[in-house]
């Protein structure tokens, strides 16, 4: 099944920075503001009001193409800690 690639025409910002603004918004906690603080950290000059029409446009489409990747035998787990019942008694690991 071949994907369409999200279109990013007319954009004054390359893909590489919109698909970053919008990773930031979606994986962290942080408020439109935060987004175009570390922007600026980095040299790239956007206002919160373009971060927002961003992740508005772009967003939906990221998290359904994150959705629709299935597992891969690649992928690594690290388990910080387990608990096991054993007779009834809760350990840790």
């Amino acid at each position: 099944m071949n994907v369409p690639s999200i279109r990013y025409k007319r954009h004054r910002f390359p893909a590489s920075i919109i698909a970053h603004a919008v990773w930031l918004y979606y994986r962290f906690p942080l408020s439109l503001r935060h987004i175009e603080e570390l922007l600026l950290e980095g040299g790239i000059r956007v206002s919160y009001e373009t971060v927002r029409q961003w992740t508005r446009k772009f967003g939906s489409e990221y998290a359904r193409r994150i959705r629709r990747k299935p597992p891969s035998s690649q992928d690594i787990w690290y388990l910080d800690e387990a608990a096991v019942s054993i007779n009834g008694k809760r350990h840790w690991l």
